[in-house]
């Protein structure tokens, strides 16, 4: 018997093993056996063969009358070929073999009545199945019944692949399925109650399935396998969460916080004082806090981040803030300090009594600055850090780190989350993560399950409305027009605009994405967006800024910003444009977060269908952050009528991001919305879709936790708990440390 942590050639033969490894990927019993059909097919009723056509997938019932072999004339190999007739018509069925096919000979006699299915083609003139699938009937057999039974079975089609086709994936999952033997790792209390069938019947249904029914009733209780499983270990992980020990910061009376609440000039929100009150809560535990703060664009996200980080200073610690790219951590880092203006002073003239120091550090720092950074950060003067990926150095070191904020979770993995907080030495630093990405709530219960949430909805006061309108350049080129017409009215009003594109240009590889800041950009992602546009490259940064500065918007204050451009270079064009010297940012995405630029009024979009849902919404966040009403217009030369135009239309229609990110997460793949790391590698949720199954995610949750809660370690589960072990050791689980 094999069970499914076994090699797969000790069950099924190195030769047939193989391929399967080099193809696919799938080493044990277990791969194979999650290795799920993606369609069934049936053979159909059977067919006449006078009326048979070119093209149509048959099954036959026939005689065979007689056949003939011979040998291939330019390589080594032979034809065999059997003639069959059901006394209506004739049909050759032809066999190609790399020796000799003695063995089909005995098999296909003449007088042998069988079932005969493949598409039908024509040669030399004569109607044949190459390589047909057949079943040959006894003499005595029920023809009729047995015809019938072969015609209705469900015949499983694989993803397959160039070296491996899915009649081998399926005979190798046949004589798999013959030998298996499998414990089930789902609590038969939790079967019972949700009336699932157990895992061998969910195996052999979903690879081998009667009918139907016996499909669709595997696949539910394997969706449940993959929800449940990974629910245990984020439960799991929330439960060891909650025992780390760590420093106490309760709210100091007249410290800095308070000081800094005194200096704002706008009231909170509701939804940032309930927000700020259980973060304020949870920093005043000795254990570790671990929450998810998410909200709307412009939701006022950073301004609850700095009163926690205050609030851990004055409490005696250190907060780190860890940004994914330069551009944004040089504006965490103007922003904060022109908020705390003297609280940030610490050793300045005009420096605030209480005051404490913000240091940034980043890779791009010269040697000097780079030393009082890190001499700041390990003295514990600066009481705030803000910095890239250059934070999780080796030598950067803290004198008590309390607090790690994480901006844009979703661009850092859980090992790198861990490595900064390992730096707090004993016990564990507070962890707060921050998402500008609103969520769908299946996939913060599973991206994000180990975090405790917090949503903010509203808009702090001031904010304006931001209008969208898709700009259809090939259909209507006047409304471009218009759109340049445009950026001169607002720039001639004393207001800004972002011109962003897809491309960095002057050379291949330098698509925009994502993490704009890597000079290295994908050429996939190139080549993806000349198909889409049929051919034309993507609009790049500066072909276009040299087109607007001669033509449309020709006299106007023009700058480029993008992933290389040197560091000092990127910031001096940040500072010009917020300090309002420059009338046009022509970009690529490194403006997609965190950039606050309240005089900018219009965000241009070129080649907007290149974009994903959630980057363009994001984008639009970055006008209508001022008293002015926003603009935002999406030029597009996609067709009317589209997916790439309803897409468009969608983030046209509506600015909330909630609806959105549900509309992303049904257009995208999932492995794209679990992370970006999982390209190339597979999912553990093979299965389980995350809007479809959202109330199967939700009771998985519910059993998962009342579960771990009254069984930590699985002692009483011990099936489970190696399904556990197998989860996190293996590929599977990537896209938890990936997030």
């Amino acid at each position: 018997m094999a069970i499914l942590e076994d090699p797969l050639r000790l069950v099924i033969g190195d030769k047939a093993a193989k391929p399967l490894e080099k193809a696919l990927e799938l080493r044990a019993v277990g791969d194979l056996m999650r290795h799920y059909p993606r369609r069934y097919e049936t053979r159909g009723e059977l067919t006449d063969l006078a009326s048979l056509t070119d093209g149509e997938y048959v099954t036959v019932q026939a005689e065979v009358a007689k056949v003939t072999s011979r040998p291939m004339r330019n390589r080594r190999g032979s034809i065999f070929e059997a003639t069959v007739t059901d006394g209506h018509g004739m049909l050759v069925l032809t066999f190609f073999g790399r020796g000799r096919q003695d063995w089909r000979e005995r098999q296909l006699t003449p007088g042998v009545l069988g079932l005969f299915s493949g598409q039908v083609s024509t040669f030399r003139g004569k109607r044949q199945l190459a390589h047909p699938e057949y079943e040959l009937l006894d003499a005595g057999e029920d023809a009729a019944h047995a015809a019938a039974e072969y015609a209705a079975e469900m015949i499983p089609v694989y993803p397959a692949a160039k070296e491996i086709t899915s009649w081998q994936i399926a005979r190798s999952v046949r004589v798999v399925l013959d030998v298996l033997d499998v414990e089930d790792p789902m609590p038969r209390a939790i079967r019972d109650r949700h009336g699932l069938c157990g895992l061998a019947d969910a195996l052999r249904g979903i690879h081998r399935p009667v009918d139907w029914a016996d499909v669709q009733r595997s696949r539910h209780r394997l969706k449940w396998d993959e929800a449940f499983l990974l629910q245990v270990v984020l439960a799991q992980r929330r439960l060891a969460a909650a025992a780390y020990s760590a420093t106490p910061r309760p709210r100091t009376p007249g410290g800095l916080l308070d000081a800094y609440d005194a200096r704002l000039p706008f009231e909170l929100t509701v939804g940032q004082q309930l927000a700020g009150a259980q973060i304020a809560d949870e920093l005043a535990l000795d254990h570790a806090m671990h929450r998810l703060l998410q909200g709307e664009v412009g939701s006022g996200k950073t301004v609850i981040a700095v009163r926690a980080m205050l609030q851990v200073v004055d409490g005696g610690g250190q907060a780190a803030l860890l940004a994914p790219t330069e551009v944004l951590a040089q504006q965490h880092y103007r922003s904060i300090t022109e908020q705390l203006g003297p609280l940030g002073q610490a050793g300045e003239l005009g420096g605030a009594e209480t005051a404490t120091r913000v240091a940034l550090l980043t890779g791009s720092l010269g040697a000097a600055a780079r030393r009082r950074a890190l001499l700041e950060a390990a003295s514990g003067t600066a009481g705030i850090v803000i910095g890239t990926h250059a934070l999780l150095e080796e030598q950067v070191q803290f004198a008590d780190l309390g607090l790690v904020v994480i901006d844009e979770q979703h661009r850092f993995g859980v090992e790198q989350r861990d490595a900064l907080r390992a730096k707090a030495g004993e016990g564990r630093p507070h962890l707060l993560v921050m998402t500008a990405t609103p969520i769908p709530r299946t996939v913060a219960m599973t991206v994000f399950g180990d975090l405790e949430m917090s949503t903010l909805t509203e808009l702090p006061a001031g904010r304006s409305p931001i209008a969208t309108h898709v700009v259809p350049a090939a259909e209507k080129p006047h409304y471009l027009e218009r759109t340049w017409e445009r950026v001169r009215e607002e720039a001639g009003r004393g207001r800004q605009c972002y011109v962003v594109c897809p491309r960095i240009g002057d050379g291949p590889g330098s698509v925009s994405g994502p993490d704009t800041e890597d000079a290295g950009q994908a050429d996939t992602a190139q080549d993806d967006a000349e198909q889409a546009g049929g051919g034309r490259p993507p609009i790049a940064v500066l072909d276009l800024a040299d087109d607007l500065e001669r033509g449309a918007l020709a006299g106007l204050r023009v700058a480029v910003l993008h992933g290389r451009l040197p560091p000092d270079e990127k910031d001096s064009v940040m500072l010009a444009f917020a300090a309002g010297s420059v009338d046009v940012l022509v970009t690529t995405t490194v403006v997609e977060v965190g950039v606050d630029v309240p005089n900018a009024t219009v965000m241009v979009i070129m080649d907007a269908d290149r974009f994903g849902v959630s980057q363009l919404h994001q984008l639009r966040g970055r006008v209508g952050r001022g008293r002015h009403e926003g603009l935002c217009l999406l030029v597009t030369e996609a067709e009317a009528g589209g997916k790439s135009r309803q897409r468009l239309d969608a983030v046209a229609a509506t600015l909330d991001g909630f609806k959105l990110s549900r509309l992303d997460l049904e257009q995208r793949r999932e492995g794209d919305v679990l992370g970006a790391a999982q390209a190339g590698r597979r999912s553990s949720l093979k299965l389980l879709t995350l809007l479809q199954d959202e109330d199967l995610i939700g009771d998985a949750r519910k059993e998962a936790q009342h579960l771990v809660e009254a069984d930590p370690a699985l002692a009483g589960q011990p099936t489970l708990a190696t399904a556990v072990r197998v989860l996190l050791e293996r590929e599977q689980a990537e896209y938890l440390e990936k997030a």
